[in-house]
């Protein structure tokens, strides 16, 4: 079966740059101009969502670009439309490239008479009619399985991993890597072994979702360098306290690498106060003004890995291999070859 010519990629409103970015980047590859198909995606004066492509489709293998972020439901609910609107204009593949999937967070039932919304906004995803999933640091694994259809899940750890070797260079045997809580150690002592450092984990007792309780730290953090490790910072609370916590038990500064910036309320501002040194986060969701000017926030890019992922989708190879630090390597040249 000959392939398609180009794969086409079209974006919803939810974050432009990283789209456009993403275009570009295959661009670079392929040799040959790859844009973002032409289209509206507009609010009716009752915040009805519409869409309209202007390009034929017909037969092509398509490419949704949207993070389900916040407002999540305008962002979904747009995401579903742009899906209807291809399938019916006879797309012959259409891949929802998730780089931030909402909702993840409600993926089991921790008590009576709750939803598993995770796995009902997976079935609303499939019957929109996509075919395929690209997403990055699922908040918890379970949720490919509740996808019927094939899921990437990319990593942001060994683009972590890339940036701490680069900012920390010669300091690396002194860091010390830290779960914030007993749920990401999986995650922590993944990052931990690339960079071939200890672990460390903060042990928090929740009263109520979005308040901390008390806090203590497992393992040896005095006189380290610490990064804190987690795929979501959202009001920070646990955040800026695991930080502090930290420096309470001699630690000689802290750092964070979340994936994902959500960041609402007080998050920036939290942030700018804390004994944080430095906060790194991706841009898989479009950061916000204020998250920009944040003297100790960093945003290192998604493009890269997102751009080759889809490549490699097209061309029908292994999405895997991005997680290999000779392949990974290569596509971030450049950014990091003249520290």
């Amino acid at each position: 079966m000959p392939n398609p010519p180009e794969p086409k990629l079209i974006s919803g409103n939810a974050n432009r740059s990283l789209a456009t970015s993403v275009a570009r980047r295959m661009s670079m590859h392929r040799g040959s101009n790859i844009g973002l198909v032409d289209a509206r995606v507009e609010r009716f004066n009752d915040a009805e969502i519409f869409v309209e492509v202007y390009e034929n489709v017909r037969g092509e293998d398509m490419f949704i670009i949207q993070p389900t972020s916040n407002p999540a439901n305008d962002n979904l609910m747009e995401l579903l439309i742009m899906t209807d609107a291809l399938r019916r204009s006879s797309a012959a593949r259409i891949t929802a490239v998730i780089p931030y999937f909402g909702y993840a967070r409600q993926d089991r039932r921790t008590k009576a008479r709750t939803p598993i919304t995770a796995k009902m906004v997976a079935n609303m995803i499939v019957s929109a009619g996509v075919e395929r999933v690209l997403t990055m640091d699922l908040h918890a694994a379970q949720i490919q399985g509740f996808f019927d259809i094939p899921v990437d899940n990319l990593y942001a750890s060994p683009v972590f991993a890339l940036d701490i070797q680069n900012q920390f260079k010669g300091g690396l045997d002194n860091i010390t890597v830290v779960s914030p809580d007993v749920g990401g150690v999986a995650r922590a002592r993944e990052l931990a072994k690339r960079i071939g450092s200890a672990l460390a984990i903060v042990d928090k007792r929740r009263e109520k979702a979005g308040e901390v309780a008390e806090m203590t730290v497992i393992g040896e953090v005095e006189g380290k360098t610490c990064i804190i490790v987690d795929d979501i910072a959202d009001t920070a609370g646990t955040l800026c306290k695991a930080a502090e916590v930290l420096i309470e038990a001699g630690a000689k500064e802290v750092h964070a690498y979340i994936s994902h910036g959500v960041l609402s309320g007080p998050a920036v501002e939290r942030i700018t106060g804390s004994v944080m040194k430095s906060l790194v986060i991706t841009d898989t969701i479009e950061p916000t003004e204020a998250v920009k000017q944040a003297a100790n926030i960093r945003i290192v890019p998604t493009a890269p890995i997102f751009a080759q992922a889809i490549l490699n989708i097209w061309h029908g190879t292994s999405v895997s291999s991005l997680f290999e630090p000779d392949t990974l390597g290569p596509i971030y040249e450049g950014m990091y070859a003249h520290h």
